[in-house]
């Protein structure tokens, strides 16, 4: 017995001690991409003083950081501004905006030899020496694509993507990657690695996400354009949360190559809810100009697969009265009354532009949340997320999702069984992934796709009857209370269905929370007064002062049209 003894706790101690070595590994690791950030942050700051010694006064840089992209791409272009001076003005900003909200994760050191690289070219293209900042997993030569995971932290990216090998041919020059969650499968913005992003407006809330760190970088001014990507509202919810335009479009429009999600290229997993790339910036025309220089000849010969359908200037800058359905709440998850008051203000705004309105109801959300969207990104139970995390520490934000997820299947099913009927009697929600259903089998995963496209088939009927162009409706916000998003994941619905539907939704800001707005909230229940609702309140509390925004939406491959609402909707907004 006493030799059982001594083995079992020899055992124990190994175990302990393998843990403990574990854990040692992980840290170094998560230290050494630290250091190597750190160490990028001195050097652009160092060539920035530099630069600072030989030109350009405070109130020149003041003047520069003030231009509308439109503006500045004309100076660049005709040579009244250099590209150097644009460039370590943006650096020197930059710089300012991370140390205070913690945006950056890496400067990118060649933007100096696309400094000289643009140059040489032939032809200025149309963002010709415009500093563009990019999402931490879209794929640059030379630099990590981490998606804040430690297992992603050891292979360099070997080769531009697509979307910054036309960005550069167009005379852009990427000189920033910037933050995001854990996984990127998650709306606040923080990771074990490089820590928590905060919002520039207001450091107690979230700048969003996934592409927070886009948001709040170009929110404070340290970038005047920015690429991030949306599979659920990532684009959306940093533009809501920000104060800023973006735009999710068509996934197919732009092309994804060499874009990491969970740790493998976007590519090489498809699902019938893609994720798409796109642009975000201060205002609309800063979106228009950025995807008419991506949607070139360059774009549809490096990627094939991307259609070869150039940026439509006509229907973007045309003054047609347009048929706009609109709608304040989708029925799944109430939003706080500044975000529904501004869907009606809007749509005031619009009619009185001479806008035709017309009250539209997306069909049954609730099965389009759980068994459509949810179920896509969970089928296998959430194995194959979990997986990501294997030899690597969960940010605090993220716990809750996957102690969900691991909850053995039988504890699921079990889960389910019971709430569900209270879901009926009590008409609760089920909002917690514990209780989604898996595919069991090819046959049922192939079934799952089909519904999804019986969906969109019915969607563009119930538009079509109703003779729209675009659609109005509310986006998520204002701003959460960091911690928030990770305890209301699907809080998502307003964003989440443009992603299962594959059409192009953008966000416009329109007005900012007041105090009467404020005092409503106070009297907000959601549907049911229920725990999700309670805490939906506690997350936007205290938002004063802070951006409300809208959400357009056009059919497919309609990004000009919803670019055009979107533009309509931020001159009527800035007009009043």
């Amino acid at each position: 017995p006493s030799a059982a003894l001594t083995l079992l706790c020899g055992s124990a101690a190994a175990v302990v001690v393998w843990k403990w070595l574990g854990k040692r590994q992980i840290q170094k690791k998560m230290e050494e991409a630290r250091r190597t950030r750190d160490e990028g942050v001195k050097k652009m700051a160092k060539a920035v003083q530099q630069f600072r010694e030989q030109q350009v006064s405070s109130v020149q840089k003041d003047a520069i950081l003030s231009l509308p992209l439109l503006e500045l791409t004309g100076r660049l272009q005709e040579g009244s501004l250099s590209p150097k001076t644009v460039l370590y003005t943006y650096v020197e900003k930059a710089l300012e905006v991370t140390q205070q909200t913690n945006c950056l994760r890496h400067f990118i050191p060649e933007c100096e030899e696309q400094l000289q690289e643009i140059q040489r070219q032939r032809e200025k293209g149309l963002l010709y020496g415009i500093p563009v900042s990019i999402k931490d997993h879209i794929g640059h030569k030379g630099h990590l694509s981490t998606c804040g995971l430690v297992q992603c932290l050891g292979a360099l990216v070997q080769e531009d993507s697509v979307l910054v090998k036309v960005l550069k041919r167009q005379g852009a020059i990427p000189f920033a990657m910037t933050n995001v969650p854990q996984s990127l499968f998650n709306y606040d913005c923080s990771n074990p690695i490089f820590g928590q992003t905060l919002n520039p407006f207001n450091h107690q809330k979230s700048p969003g996400g996934s592409s927070g760190g886009e948001g709040a970088l170009i929110a404070g001014g340290g970038s005047i354009l920015g690429i991030g990507s949306d599979i659920g509202g990532s684009i959306r919810l940093p533009s809501s949360f920000c104060g800023l335009c973006g735009l999710k479009p068509t996934a197919e429009r732009l092309s994804v190559w060499n874009t990491h999600l969970l740790n493998v290229d976007v590519c090489s997993r498809p699902t019938p809810v893609p994720c798409t790339l796109g642009p975000m910036a201060r205002d609309v025309d800063s979106l228009a100009l950025c995807m008419k220089a991506l949607l070139c000849q360059d774009m549809f010969q490096l990627d094939p697969t991307v259609p070869p359908i150039p940026f439509n200037e006509e229907v973007y800058s045309s003054s047609a009265p347009l048929r706009v359905g609109y709608y304040d709440t989708d029925g799944y998850f109430p939003l706080p009354p500044c975000m529904r008051r501004v869907v009606w203000e809007t749509k005031g705004a619009l009619q009185a532009a001479g806008h035709q309105l017309v009250p539209f109801s997306p069909p049954r959300i609730h099965y389009v949340m759980t068994e459509l969207f949810l179920k896509t990104f969970f089928a296998d139970g959430g194995r194959a997320w979990l997986d990501v995390f294997t030899g690597d520490i969960v940010d605090p934000s993220l716990k809750s999702q996957v102690n969900s997820c691991k909850i053995p299947s039988l504890g699921k099913k079990l889960l389910a069984l019971i709430l569900k009927p209270l879901q009926f009697l009590l008409l609760l929600k089920l909002k917690n992934v514990a209780t989604i259903s898996t595919c069991r089998s090819v046959k049922e995963m192939w079934n799952h796709h089909h519904q999804i496209e019986a969906y969109r088939t019915e969607f563009i009927a119930r538009w079509r009857e109703l003779r729209l162009d675009v659609v109005l409706c509310p986006v998520l916000g204002p701003a959460f209370t960091m911690g928030y998003p990770g305890k209301l994941l699907t809080a998502i619905s307003s964003t989440m269905l443009y992603n299962v539907l594959n059409f192009p939704a953008g966000v416009v800001p329109v007005s900012m929370v007041t105090e009467a707005d404020e005092e409503e909230l106070k009297l907000y229940q959601g549907w049911c007064d229920d725990p999700w609702d309670r805490t939906l309140k506690q997350a936007v509390a205290g938002a004063v002062g802070l951006p409300v925004a809208v959400q357009c939406v056009a059919l497919p491959w309609q990004e000009e049209l919803c670019l055009r609402l979107m533009k309509e909707v931020e001159t009527l907004s800035r007009e009043k």
